[in-house]
């Protein structure tokens, strides 16, 4: 049985075949398998070594001092760190507690947790993008108040693929001492990211979404006297005190493999799936109702939301049953509501419930491009006259 083509990047990457090699020599005995923090022996400082190595290879990927580079689990948790860990600090010093501002569109792992911390007594500004799925600093402007000290606001959206002006909204909170927090999970790997030009405080990452493994991740943490956070996870230490638990030595290998390949990768791969996108888009801007959401211009290279009329979006995607594609996020694809980033910028629930991401990658060909285009078509087709 043929496997569907895979066009769902922005869900999850396939580890990278050197990634893979590198980590399964991290694992069993004839490798290095051992505890990181051992360093009674030899084992833990050749582990050790490696995993310092992959932290200033992640590190390199954004321009930061590898001082400054947290090990997490992934993105969720390193949001979670961020912004409880910044939040529960601010309060030691502030206990009526304070305004925290985020987007209406980031990711479930930003807004949870600050819907969170909005029932632990802070209040929460939730910024609506323009109807291309950006942020602007005339909004985030309008909501700051005297008692902000926490902005939080992706750099890529995951679901429209729409890139904010980070540099110029970190501006906005440093100009007032407000600290900035960016969820980078979408965009590195594909664009480039230099942490010191943005002047962001802190910034989140996940290894799976750049060819990487799942379950690792990390926080950029700015080396500056008024970010201070606070552990959310206790027991021994690590990360100076900043994230306890054993690390994961084949994880973290893995993490600062794939940094260093998609850094050697970036130019290249974008052009290249950029053609790809440009190239879909076109071949399927003609079909009846079909529009595209988000911004064209502001948009990384690899997706592309399309909403197909007044088309059943769960009969579209059953038909499309030859493509590995998305209505969405992957964290709320078991919700049947329509995407809240599609409602935010403007759509009604029926062309929200009619969109699809098609998101691209490394390994993507043109071949498989070709193969989406004309399965579209016919299913489209079929679909209409049904």
């Amino acid at each position: 049985m043929r496997k569907p083509v895979y066009l769902d990047y922005a869900a999850t990457t396939p580890v990278a075949p050197e990634v893979a090699t590198r980590m399964a020599q991290c694992l069993t005995l004839e490798g290095n398998f051992a505890n990181p923090a051992s360093r009674s022996h030899v084992y833990g400082w050749q582990a050790e070594e490696l995993v310092e190595e992959a932290r200033a290879q992640v590190a390199q990927l954004i321009n930061a001092d590898p001082r400054e580079i947290v090990w997490t689990s992934g993105a969720t948790e390193a949001n979670n760190l961020a912004l409880k860990g910044i939040a529960e600090s601010y309060r030691a010093a502030h206990p009526q507690g304070g305004h925290i501002v985020v987007s209406a569109i980031e990711h479930k792992a930003v807004l949870d947790p600050v819907a969170w911390l909005e029932h632990q007594g802070f209040s929460v500004t939730r910024l609506v993008p323009t109807p291309e799925g950006i942020v602007t600093g005339d909004a985030l402007t309008a909501a700051l108040r005297a008692d902000t000290f926490l902005v939080s606001i992706m750099q890529v959206n995951n679901e429209l693929g729409c890139i904010n002006d980070i540099q110029s909204l970190a501006a906005i909170c440093n100009a007032r001492d407000i600290l900035f927090h960016c969820d980078a999970a979408q965009s590195a790997g594909k664009i480039a990211i230099d942490v010191r030009a943005l002047n962001v405080d802190l910034l989140s990452l996940s290894a799976h979404k750049f060819y990487g493994p799942k379950g690792v991740g990390a926080l950029y943490v700015k080396r500056a006297a008024n970010v201070k956070l606070s552990a959310q996870i206790h027991g021994g230490g690590h990360e100076r005190g900043m994230r306890s638990g054993t690390l994961a030595t084949h994880q973290l290998v893995g993490m600062g493999e794939a940094a260093k390949l998609a850094q050697a990768h970036l130019v290249a791969d974008a052009e290249r799936i950029n053609a790809l996108r440009d190239h879909l888009w076109q071949a399927i801007a003609s079909l009846p109702g079909v529009t595209r959401n988000g911004s064209s211009s502001a948009c990384v290279s690899g997706i592309l939301n399309v909403a197909f009329g007044n088309a059943d979006g769960e009969m579209l995607l059953l038909s499309l049953r030859e493509l590995a594609i998305s209505s969405g996020s992957a964290c709320n694809s078991a919700s049947m509501s329509p995407s809240y980033v599609l409602k935010a910028i403007g759509l009604s629930d029926a062309a929200a419930q009619a969109s699809l991401r098609f998101s691209i990658g490394r390994y993507t060909t043109a071949e498989e491009i070709e193969f989406a285009i004309e399965h579209l078509r016919s299913v489209i087709s079929k679909l209409q006259k049904a």
